[in-house]
């Protein structure tokens, strides 16, 4: 079975936006806490708009921190 202890630490620990990757390049971005949990063998995700999907254990191929964006400058 698939390790899920990495996931379940990211939620854990001080909480920072993530993105969980799928082997068809799919990803999903999470932005509160609230928005996932990690379930025997499922991560559930809920999106901005309320949706839900969840994945199986076995399609999460990484966890990594989502990336910062940039602040908007005036010209």
């Amino acid at each position: 079975m698939l390790n899920l202890n990495p996931p379940r630490e990211r939620l854990d620990g001080p909480f920072s936006p993530l993105v969980v990757h799928l082997p068809e390049r799919r990803m999903f971005e999470v932005q509160e806490r609230n928005f996932t949990a990690v379930g025997k063998g499922v991560v559930p995700i809920v999106d901005v708009e309320g949706c839900t999907c969840t994945i199986g254990a076995l399609h999460v191929v990484s966890v990594s921190n989502r990336p910062r964006t940039r602040a908007k400058t005036a010209r």
